[in-house]
């Protein structure tokens, strides 16, 4: 990748950039809304706190499991002659395999849909957020990628891009980012746009923390799209990178809570628990027992730092480089960018179920 494409942001607008908002931001989500629930969850809280951000747009990006196929089979191959496949998923390949075999079913059994597809589902699905809410979506719902980037100078034109090019470079104020998925949307925004840079904060969940020892292959927001993954922690853009494990991962609610504080909650409280209630992905991972157990509202981080940045504390430090093995490496010369390291689980749960609540009202 050619770092020199993008422009250097002078070191007192970048710490300006990264300085958690103090007031009211613009907004664009950039979501895989279809991929499991947690988008969902994080768009309604987005448009139920019009006092701490205004949606100006929400993109849809391109997702697919389809990447899991090749280790899936293989870990089911290593469990007939008595193997061991090496793990790159938390949870584990043969685990998941296990599942399967429980309920009768093999890899060879699933279905992935393509990031075209996973695109046009989220799309789809980010009106329903819309409608379930009874907000005007008209005008600020967009297709993204097609695709993934198969290279940093191939960008996947879209509706997605040119959007987020047209906000970047309107208003006053620096146009927010919430990235919800592979970054496949705004990092081709960035490459024909480098220019924008000085006007977008990227906000976006994934990974490990950049200090971490672990390779980074389980991220499913990160592998998909590795070319874009990579132009967003080289290309200087502002940053705030908000690791999925174990910092999102602790964002976790339970079939009680649902029931007791989203269930009822007007149509779209109760659209919500029917996808918590419904979760693809417990049929996809052959996940049983799921009354008992909780789920991961991960994406609802972005959201979070917005609304009140002390619930995901955060401190700067320097982007890391992502290797071929896809861990991370770590340089102090380089750009800055904020990374959280916490977050106050209940806190953020209380807020939301206060918006659902007051959305009822």
């Amino acid at each position: 990748m050619s770092v020199s494409k993008f422009p250097r942001i002078a070191p007192d607008l970048m710490k300006q950039r990264l300085a958690p908002p103090t007031g009211p931001v613009r907004l664009l989500i950039d979501t895989d809304a279809a991929n499991e629930i947690d988008d969902q969850f994080a768009l309604a809280w987005a448009l139920l706190s019009p006092d701490h951000m205004t949606v100006e747009a929400v993109t849809a990006e391109p997702f697919s499991f389809a990447h899991h196929r090749k280790e899936l089979v293989a870990a089911e191959e290593a469990l007939a002659t008595g193997g061991k496949h090496r793990e790159h998923m938390v949870g584990g390949f043969q685990g998941w395999i296990n599942r399967l075999h429980g309920q009768g079913r093999r890899a060879a059994d699933l279905e992935f849909v393509g990031p075209a597809e996973g695109m046009e589902l989220s799309y789809t699905e980010i009106l329903t957020i819309y409608d379930k809410l009874g907000i005007d979506s008209g005008g600020k719902v967009f297709r993204g990628a097609d695709r993934y980037m198969e290279a940093a100078d191939q960008p996947v034109k879209s509706e997605a891009v040119d959007a987020i090019i047209d906000l970047a470079k309107s208003g006053d104020d620096p146009l927010y980012i919430a990235a919800m998925g592979c970054v496949t949307n705004i990092a081709s925004a960035l490459w024909i746009a480098p220019e924008i840079v000085h006007d977008i904060v990227v906000i976006w969940t994934s990974a490990y923390p950049s200090t971490a020892p672990h390779g980074n292959r389980p991220s499913l927001n990160l592998v998909q799209d590795l070319a874009a993954s990579r132009l967003i922690f080289d290309s200087g853009v502002p940053h705030i990178y908000l690791p999925g494990y174990h910092v999102g991962a602790q964002l976790k609610i339970s079939l009680p809570e649902m029931q007791a504080f989203v269930r009822g909650q007007g149509a779209i409280g109760d659209y919500l628990y029917h996808l918590y209630t419904h979760n693809p992905l417990h049929t996809m991972f052959a996940i049983s027992d799921t009354e008992r157990r909780t789920w991961v509202i991960w994406d609802i981080i972005d959201i979070a730092w917005l609304i009140n940045p002390e619930w995901v504390p955060t401190h700067l430090t320097t982007s890391p480089v992502l290797d071929d093995d896809l861990f991370w490496n770590k340089d102090e010369n380089r750009h800055l960018m904020r990374e959280a390291h916490d977050v106050q689980r209940d806190e953020i749960f209380l807020d939301f179920y206060d918006k659902l609540a007051a959305a009822k009202r």
